[in-house]
């Protein structure tokens, strides 16, 4: 099936068989691996991107069901060489260790932080329950969930829902 596909702000046109995954279709045929791939059934979260600006589950989504869409990877969150708001506040506050998750994370923290206008650490775990972590005890992730929601609201403002 032909799709038609913006990805990171690049209009991908592709062929694509009826069973490939959107994080198949990302890694292999476009190189953006930032998107990781830790368990193939939707429980770790290391794969979560923005499709139309809401964050999805890349290995449990179909690339032939995106046409049209418009899909965002860690690589595309902000321009080479700098640091989305997301990004800094999980450096800053020590919000990773093997890094194996952080893709997938600060993916869904971007997500979170769009749409919650005044995060609490509680609303924050409640988000990122799809998302596990097999270093940290979450304690780093949520401060740098929610020093990067204040950052984003400064710098970016936040669409209500």
């Amino acid at each position: 099936m032909k799709v038609n596909i913006t990805v990171n702000d690049r209009a991908v046109t592709a062929d694509v068989p009826g069973h490939e995954l959107l994080s198949d279709f990302l890694r292999d045929r476009l190189g953006l691996t930032g998107t990781h791939v830790g368990c193939d059934t939707s429980q770790c979260g290391a794969c979560v991107v923005h499709v139309n600006g809401a964050s999805v589950k890349s290995c449990a989504t179909l690339a032939c069901a995106l046409d049209g869409a418009t899909v965002r990877t860690i690589e595309g969150l902000s321009a080479p060489g700098s640091l989305h708001p997301m990004q800094k506040a999980f450096h800053e506050n020590h919000g990773l260790q093997c890094g194996f998750c952080t893709p997938g994370m600060i993916m869904s923290a971007v997500d979170f932080a769009t749409v919650t206008p005044a995060p609490t650490a509680e609303a924050a775990r409640r988000w990122l329950e799809g998302n596990l972590c097999r270093c940290t005890g979450y304690q780093n992730i949520v401060a740098a969930v929610l020093a990067g929601s204040a950052a984003m609201q400064t710098t970016e403002g936040a669409r209500s829902t």
